[in-house]
């Protein structure tokens, strides 16, 4: 996932977590018209995701599909309702202007579900992993490889002034998605707020190869075997507890400073929006509202 600054919407919802739970959120909020179908179908898409890391077997296959849809059910009876409250705070806060803080306020208010599902997938990492072939280890290094080479791609290639046209171009795009055409004075201010960003990519690059060795090295020591349940789950817990929070202070302090230029940022753009502009926005959220709800409904 990107860690670059976000739009509104995203700022809620667009949070590093662990992969299942960032895919679930991804579909749920891509803004399409298959939303629903997208959510309904998460366990399947998270299972081939998984498969293209790891080319499970058979019996691997079997207790993947089935926690995926266990964690799914979880999700949607456990999670939805939380997101429906922060949507609702949003849709309130919408139509006047809003303060840094008031978006941070809210960001921060859904960072404990980064720790609800950590406790969910916990179980089956430490049990998958013990599945897990030596080969198949190895098809996860290759596939990280590939990842990282497309990471660098994306955030690290071409000149300065080519990665920050890059980056203004997502954010102009996702900022439209919610409150439809920027006027050229938005414009402005989201590539002079790229401009000033502290964003380091180079120390980003640094962290997601950081999360890579630990992943391969505890995947690793669990796979080994003789470490005993106990041992197996401390280990699977304090992965995805660092893959949730960096043991790196340099990489954590520039993701506070991020989120509080995030919050400036957006809060800037959102206090300079029209009226159109913002019913615009009101619309779109609450085509995420109907869409919960009609989700939330789907397993009583």
């Amino acid at each position: 996932m990107s860690e670059m600054p976000v739009t509104m919407n995203a700022t809620l919802f667009s949070v590093r977590v662990f992969r299942i739970i960032g895919l679930l959120l991804a579909i749920l909020l891509s803004g399409c018209s298959a939303v629903r179908l997208g959510y309904s179908q998460a366990p399947e898409l998270g299972y081939w995701w998984l498969d293209s890391y790891f080319d499970f077997n058979e019996a691997q296959t079997t207790r993947v599909r089935a926690d995926l849809a266990a964690l799914h059910a979880w999700h949607r009876s456990n999670e939805l309702p939380i997101y429906l409250g922060l949507l609702d705070k949003l849709q309130r806060m919408t139509p006047g202007n809003v303060t840094p803080d008031q978006l941070c306020e809210l960001y921060n208010e859904f960072l404990p579900r980064l720790n609800a599902a950590a406790d969910q997938a916990e179980p089956t990492l430490s049990a998958v992993t013990l599945l897990l072939k030596p080969e198949q280890l190895a098809h996860l290094a290759r596939q990280l490889d590939k990842r990282s080479e497309t990471w660098r791609e994306e955030w690290l290639d071409g000149t300065p002034g080519e990665r920050r046209a890059r980056h203004v171009k997502r954010l102009i795009d996702r900022a439209e998605g919610l409150y439809g055409r920027l006027d050229a004075a938005q414009r402005t201010a989201l590539r002079e707020a790229v401009a000033a960003s502290q964003y380091d990519a180079e120390l980003s690059y640094r962290e997601s190869q950081r999360r890579h060795t630990d992943t391969l090295q505890t995947l690793r020591l669990i796979q080994s075997g003789g470490l005993g349940a106990e041992r197996n789950r401390l280990e699977a817990r304090g992965l995805l507890d660092r893959a949730v929070n960096s043991p790196d202070p340099i990489y954590r302090n520039q993701q506070n400073r991020l989120r509080q230029e995030n919050c400036r940022t957006f809060a800037a753009l959102h206090n300079s929006t029209m009226p159109s502009q913002r019913s615009k926005a009101l619309e779109t959220l609450k085509g995420y509202e109907t869409d919960l709800r009609a989700l939330m409904a789907q397993r009583r």
